[in-house]
């Protein structure tokens, strides 16, 4: 069965990332057809929008979504590429699950002295903290009052602890939950009464609870003890950025945008920005991008050619081929895992 894959190459180092999946897809033997879409800060300089009023609309046509990277501070506020276009994606496709990998693949070092662990971050994906509800009055005032609401409902707090449960028995069958319910008195407690709940459904998982500092000091500190670990919308963009850190860099963080229900496409990303810095020099590692390729394709049932490609990378970096930023360019690197596919 051939999949439709809808391209967004975005901003910056996106461009070429995007490009250079779509060749490894290709050599993969992966059955697609892809559309791009020219969706970016720049679109928006030109039109005043990140991305056309239709856009959701044309997107629902496809089976999932290939993002490469958004933003361009320097250019347009964060604020308003975020919610122009990741967000929107993310909430109208009821992506609720953000799914990120963080293992070291064979050649790359990280900072730890450790390279045995292999850990499953879940962060809750479009509600919490990023509900985006709140305001702003008496602005420009010595009285200037600001309010960020925090949104969690018992549905979508549920279905992301249900999805956790469900990946730690495909896994290890740890699941770690993650509040700051000692001090939040409310969503937290909340969130942890919810997986009090849940646990007694799958009695084949161990449950553990941690704060959000505690969680932190422990991906540092005793990685190899993680399994799956579960996190709301702000806590999890935190530890998933620590967990990239601790697998090697951004080159290396891959990420999927899941809607579990498969009732809406699902959109691929690789996590490390648009890095205006080098977004020109050609030397922007593409593993990260190649690694959500394959989580894409395995969430799409083709799980031969998600595999050679993982196979491909890991082959690649064992050579040293990548692992080092900056050292080897984009178009080697690519090169380079295709010739081991």
């Amino acid at each position: 069965m051939t999949h439709r894959i809808a391209l967004i190459p975005g901003d910056g180092i996106g461009i070429p990332v995007t490009e250079a999946a779509l060749r490894v897809m290709e050599a993969s033997g992966a059955d697609i057809a892809t559309e791009s879409f020219p969706w970016s800060c720049d679109h928006y300089l030109q039109h005043g929008r990140m991305m056309p009023e239709d856009g959701i609309e044309t997107l629902r046509g496809f089976d999932a979504i290939f993002l490469g990277a958004v933003g361009w501070p320097a250019r347009v506020p964060d604020a308003v590429s975020l919610h122009g276009l990741l967000l929107p994606i993310r909430k109208a496709f009821v992506q609720y699950a953000n799914i990120r990998p963080h293992r070291l693949l064979p050649g790359v070092e990280g900072p730890l002295k450790t390279r045995n662990f292999d850990i499953l971050c879940i962060r809750e994906n479009t509600e919490g903290e990023y509900s985006g509800a709140g305001g702003r009055v008496h602005q420009g005032t010595p009285d200037e009052v600001t309010v960020e609401t925090s949104i969690f409902t018992r549905a979508g707090v549920e279905r992301i602890l249900r999805f956790g449960f469900e990946q730690a028995q495909a896994r290890r069958g740890k699941l770690a939950s993650v509040t700051k319910s000692n001090a939040q008195r409310h969503s937290m407690v909340f969130w942890d009464e919810v997986t009090d709940e849940l646990a007694a459904e799958y009695p084949d998982v161990a449950v553990t609870r941690y704060h959000i500092d505690a969680m932190c000091a422990r991906m540092v500190m005793a990685p190899e003890t993680l399994d799956v670990v579960v996190a709301s919308n702000l806590f999890g963009d935190i530890l998933t950025d620590l967990g990239a850190a601790i697998q090697g860099g951004l080159g290396f963080a891959a990420s999927a945008n899941i809607d579990p229900t498969r009732r809406n496409p699902s959109m691929f990303e690789p996590v490390h920005g648009s890095a205006a810095d080098i977004a020109d020099q050609g030397i922007a590692n593409p593993m990260a991008a190649f690694w959500s390729a394959a989580m894409m394709l395995d969430h799409l049932g083709q799980t031969a050619p998600a595999a050679r490609i993982m196979a491909a990378l890991e082959a690649a970096t064992a050579r040293g081929i990548g692992t080092r930023p900056g050292r080897d360019t984009t178009d080697a690197i690519t090169t380079a895992v295709i010739a081991q596919l």
